[in-house]
């Protein structure tokens, strides 16, 4: 009976394109581990880099054992059809890629699945590790390898202990779970999260992110910016406001001021998420003209689009931003003008949600959600895309219909 082995590959670009990497796993049927292997590249794209992962694992099998069967896993949908055969590849360089994947291993034994992200975390842990280890200075490729003794592990690499080291420090680091409501934790920082006002972009559905032209509020947009900061003015007392560096987020916040009597603080954290080539074009343009991106970036958060950032590496400068702001105003009330992706960002983390949770959230202009993080760490959402206030009541069915799905950013 033949060897069976699993290749478990990611793959990931800073940049999309930009700094990129693999990281490559190989392991028996029964799930021990005898190599890890890891790359990195001056200027690369996810797809290569993901296509890179899955060849290294074919050409080290098949260097062992040119008969054994191979189940090569991917959280990539894009690569999985891709190098099935299912899907065209348009792109030469990644033809050429799969050719050599089929030229390394007999294609007849080789089965390519799709597996959840959280699934392949190890792989991912290890495209970053080798990403931060090139970048720094380090070592730009990485060869572990196990020898299994009496049915044992043995060998394991110092980079592994420290690994499960940080994990342990991470979950330890966590702050334990409270009632919230039930329990006297401390004076909360209260977040309101206002989405700016109506755009030209957000009537049109187009991408508008921070790699694009920045568009200014158009008349319904400064309607909006103006009924919202009325009705903050009449319901509350923050004590500061925070912008988006972004002109109609700043423009929204100017009204808020206005009302309040209030400076505008600028944090450039909450810029909307960039969307490299796609900004300006709207959600039909893309698929359209991008197909085999578009479907690796929806299937993946950790994906950029083509020279922008992914929500994963957005998530974090949010999350930096809103670090800021706690840190800034302990038990106060902040108000907090930004876009659509910031502020979903930041709601998944107070609720503890996934990330591709906000693929589930519609948020209008110049809505308003309330969350609160507490001096022990916890969080917790209050209300969320609010514009049953009175002086938003007259604009909600109009902004409904213009902020439907996939209108990314706008």
């Amino acid at each position: 009976m033949s060897a069976h082995f699993v290749v478990s590959a990611d793959g990931g670009s800073r940049g999309n394109p930009g700094p990129a990497a693999y990281g490559t796993l190989v392991s028996d049927s029964a799930g021990n581990v005898s190599v890890e292997i890891a790359e990195f590249f001056d200027h690369e794209t996810n797809n290569f880099a993901e296509h890179r992962g899955a060849i290294a694992g074919l050409e080290y099998v098949h260097a062992i054992d040119p008969d054994a069967r191979i189940d090569v896993r991917l959280d990539s949908k894009l690569v999985v059809e891709q190098m099935s055969g299912r899907w065209k590849i348009k792109s030469d360089d990644i033809r050429s890629l799969a050719l050599r994947a089929r030229d390394a291993h007999d294609p007849t034994l080789v089965n390519y699945t799709w597996i959840p992200r959280a699934e392949n975390a190890t792989a991912d842990a290890l495209v970053n590790e080798m990403l931060d280890s090139a970048l720094g200075g380090g070592d730009r490729s990485i060869r572990r390898t196990s020898e299994r003794l009496d049915g044992d592990m043995v060998g394991d690499a110092p980079e592994d202990q420290a690994r499960a080291e940080l994990a342990e420090s991470t979950k330890a680091a966590q702050p334990p779970r409270t009632m919230i409501g039930w329990a006297d934790v401390g004076k909360p920082t209260q977040i309101l999260l206002v989405r700016h006002g109506a755009t030209k972009h957000s009537l049109e559905k187009k991408f508008s992110g921070s790699g694009g032209d920045d568009p200014p509020l158009i008349d319904l947009g400064i309607e909006q910016g103006r009924s919202v900061a009325a009705a903050l003015a009449d319901s509350v007392l923050p004590a500061a406001i925070v912008s988006s560096p972004m002109k109609r987020a700043q423009e929204t916040a100017a009204f808020i001021a206005e009302a309040t009597g209030l400076d505008v603080t600028i944090d450039e954290g909450l810029a909307e998420c960039s969307f490299g080539v796609w900004d300006g074009h709207t959600f039909a343009d893309v698929r359209a003209t991008w197909p085999y991106e578009l479907a690796e970036w929806l299937a993946s958060t950790s994906v950029a689009p083509p020279g922008g950032e992914s929500f994963d590496d957005c998530q974090v400068r949010v999350r930096q931003a809103r670090e800021r702001i706690v840190d800034r105003y302990p038990g106060q009330t902040v108000v907090v003008v930004a876009h659509v992706s910031p502020i979903k960002l930041m709601i998944t983390d107070a609720v503890g949600a996934p990330v591709d949770s906000i693929y589930r959230m519609e948020l209008p202009p110049c809505s308003i959600s309330r969350v609160a993080w507490f001096p022990d760490g916890n969080s917790s959402m209050f209300s969320f895309a609010d514009v049953a206030h009175p002086h938003q009541r007259g604009h909600a069915r109009r902004v409904n219909w213009a902020v439907g799905s996939f209108a990314f950013g706008s």
